[in-house]
């Protein structure tokens, strides 16, 4: 029997079920729950749905046969493996516009919801786990890294604790972070999706999206219950997606060496009481994707003369029609849901993302370079067009030089 399926839906009469969502509430129950139930539309009080990016394969899965598209998961024994928050923060509807702070305690706020029977998930989830990469074993060996025997041990294995977390946009926040129109950014966001979620449009009631891309995963490496306290010293990379370099060991970039340096740096100032975390984003390519990054690479080798650093950029716009999309204006939020007000050592030499976090109002100590010796022979092009075109101020540039990289520039790490 054919479902009924309703292309565009335009504000009803609510439900007794609707739940208000009132964004920067002082509590998760003030606040309301993020409901994208497909089983209930009645209880829906968001744009999109859950997973990001996986919710296709679950659409998939249910035209298949291999689910029911009335499953609703048990979230038993699920609640997260560490503390995280509440902060201050949380509470600012302009601190936090492009993650659900509350996302992992919807068990904890919401039991009594769900249990009067709504669909409420969850969209941050929070667990232990140990790593080991061999960069850590040559760390061992270097005695540049001590074995501890708890955090570290001598077979290079690291205790994290670590948190997946989905995007949830609140539109009128995004728009705000980004200095235009919550209607021209519905509208654009309709558009460019090709029509795929016409409530951006017909239902400006509704003010959080659940976009389908990919969310973030966060380590963590000490005790998590730290942070937020102006005592705990903190130390940070943040590492946009490089699947070649991350996981295949691609030298034509300095991803995974960089990576590998900032998880030494953070497990050395665990060891030293603070906390070290890496927050590992899902925008490979400068979140231009990564058929274009390969395109990009077969036009930068190419073209006459070879890989050269002063096309390094201009190869990358001309197939992409620009350099960067990864918007760091949002990368600060996460450090909002976790109270981090200062980063002491911080393992990066973009100053995009440096403008980013000083505009959001938290302060960077330390910028630490990826040293020489990490960087492999054929990410030489890549580093020279970074440097030549002001991608570091070792000292820290001043804010409005930093802005304007990151505005004009938008320099790849």
């Amino acid at each position: 029997m054919a479902s009924h399926i309703v292309l565009t839906s335009h504000p009803r009469n609510r439900s007794a079920q609707h739940q208000p969502i009132d964004w920067g509430a002082p509590d998760a129950r003030s606040r309301g729950p993020l409901i994208a139930s497909l089983s209930q539309p009645a209880q829906r009080n968001v744009i999109g749905t859950h997973s990001g990016a996986y919710s296709l394969y679950r659409a998939l899965a249910v035209a298949a046969g291999n689910l029911q598209a009335s499953h609703r998961p048990d979230l038993s024994n699920t609640t997260p493996a560490a503390v995280i928050g509440p902060h201050p923060q949380w509470n600012d509807p302009h601190r936090i516009v492009s993650l659900d702070p509350w996302g992992h305690r919807v068990t904890e706020d919401f039991g009594h919801l769900i249990a009067a029977g709504l669909d409420i998930r969850p969209t941050i989830a929070v667990t232990r786990a140990h790593i080991n990469m061999p960069e850590l074993l040559g760390a061992i060996a270097a005695g540049r890294l001590i074995p501890d025997g708890d955090l570290l041990t001598a077979n290079g294995d690291v205790k994290v604790t670590k948190a997946a977390i989905d995007p949830v946009w609140y539109l009128p926040g995004i728009a705000e972070r980004f200095g235009i129109g919550e209607s021209d950014l519905r509208r654009t966001l309709f558009e460019q999706t090709a029509g795929m979620f016409p409530e951006l449009i017909t239902r400006h009631d509704l003010k959080v999206f659940l976009p389908p891309i990919g969310g973030m995963t966060l380590y963590f490496f000490g005790d998590v219950s730290r942070l937020g306290d102006p005592d705990t010293k903190v130390a940070c990379r943040v590492h946009d997606e490089c699947n070649g370099s991350d996981v295949f060991g691609s030298d034509i970039c300095t991803c995974r060496p960089y990576l590998a340096h900032g998880i030494e740096i953070c497990i050395e100032m665990a060891q030293q009481g603070g906390v070290g975390l890496v927050v590992y984003n899902r925008k490979e390519g400068r979140a231009l994707g990564e058929v274009t990054k390969f395109l990009v690479y077969n036009a930068r080798k190419r073209q006459k003369g070879g890989d050269r650093a002063e096309t390094y950029f201009a190869r990358t716009e001309c197939v992409a029609g620009v350099q960067d999309m990864r918007f760091q204006e949002l990368m600060p939020d996460v450090f909002h849901w976790l109270g981090i007000t200062r980063i002491d050592r911080w393992a990066s030499m973009s100053d995009m993302k440096h403008g980013a976090l000083v505009a959001a109002g938290i302060e960077v100590g330390e910028r630490v370079a990826i040293p020489d010796g990490l960087i492999p022979a054929d990410a030489r092009v890549e580093m020279d067009a970074k440097m030549a075109a002001g991608y570091f101020s070792p000292g820290g540039a001043p804010l409005a030089t930093e802005l304007e990289v990151a505005k004009g520039r938008g320099l790849h790490e």
